[in-house]
């Protein structure tokens, strides 16, 4: 019996021990703080360049910007595409943008990716699709990041948000979305 407890209170010590760390470490994905986002093309699915390779990080000069790569569209997303929306729809006109580029093109195709963005209502925030599920190779994407979000201005990243599948809910959406309206009321410099 002395045995059997003794067992016992060492496999409770042990699970102890090693469930912190067995808990996951946060996801890692793209440029970080203070690194250059790179050029990229991607094929876009919605907006005034529907159907054209576009280059947005070429058009962005100092502008405040996000990009955000995602593996698989969801609820969580659309609510986080929209809260830029919102933001950028509050700005003066071509001041900031944000775009969001899905990777790998069979993950889902370029006219359900438009009907996708139209349901949820982007205006100014166009999607598309990048044909390669690693992502642009610059990028670094992580192969556990389902959703990552880059946010830069004036050719630096100041904010990254990695999430693995089912991590962004409601609290990181706000966290994410409070960090670009920060981003958004940094005044212009000149």
């Amino acid at each position: 019996m002395r045995l059997r407890s003794w067992v016992v209170s060492l496999t409770i010590a042990v699970t102890f021990l090693v469930a912190p760390v067995v808990a996951k470490d946060p996801c890692v994905s793209g440029p970080q703080v203070g690194q250059r986002p790179g050029p990229y093309s991607f094929l876009v699915a919605s907006g005034p360049e529907r159907g054209q390779p576009t280059c947005y990080v070429c058009s962005t000069a100092d502008k405040p910007a996000v990009i955000v790569f995602a593996r698989s569209l969801s609820d969580p997303l659309a609510q986080l595409l929209v809260k830029c929306d919102e933001a950028i729809a509050k700005q003066p006109k071509d001041t900031m943008s944000a775009w969001m580029t899905v990777l790998g093109e069979k993950s889902v195709g370029l006219d359900e990716l438009g009907k996708w963005a139209k349901q949820k209502g982007l205006k100014a925030v166009p999607v598309g699709v990048f044909d390669d599920p690693v992502g642009p190779p610059s990028y670094k994407i992580a192969e556990d990041a389902d959703v990552t979000v880059i946010l830069f201005v004036e050719k630096k990243v100041v904010a990254n948000f990695a999430f693995r599948p089912g991590e962004l809910d409601d609290a990181a959406v706000r966290r994410v979305a409070e960090e670009f309206s920060r981003l958004a009321r940094k005044p212009e410099r000149k």
